[in-house]
């Protein structure tokens, strides 16, 4: 009976597992770029300088970007300097006004 426990914590534990991991776009085909990669590309949204970070802004960055992920990063965020060419980062001020798209 003693061994319930461990035996349900460690059944617990596996299923909390895979939560931890990520799941990354397809990096396409070595030496091989664009939105097939999912590149991101800041060029088309600059537009997006000066608009609220609302919900659709913030979708339509990241959609027209063609990049795999999207970072929001607020005026006291911490980042990470790792370089993604598949990410694209969205500096945020305290008004909630994006200031910045930039890839990486």
């Amino acid at each position: 009976m003693r061994m319930l426990p461990v035996v349900l914590s460690a059944a617990f534990a596996a299923l909390l597992l895979p939560a931890c991991s990520s799941v990354q776009p397809d990096p396409g085909a070595p030496g091989h770029f664009g939105s097939v990669a999912g590149n991101c590309n800041a060029d088309p949204v600059a537009w997006a300088v000066g608009k609220q970070a609302e919900q659709d802004v913030m979708r339509r960055v990241w959609h027209e970007s063609g990049a795999g992920l999207i970072r929001p990063i607020g005026p006291d965020t911490a980042v990470t300097r790792d370089f993604r060419p598949d990410r694209v980062n969205v500096d945020i001020d305290r008004n909630n006004t994006i200031t910045r798209v930039s890839c990486g």
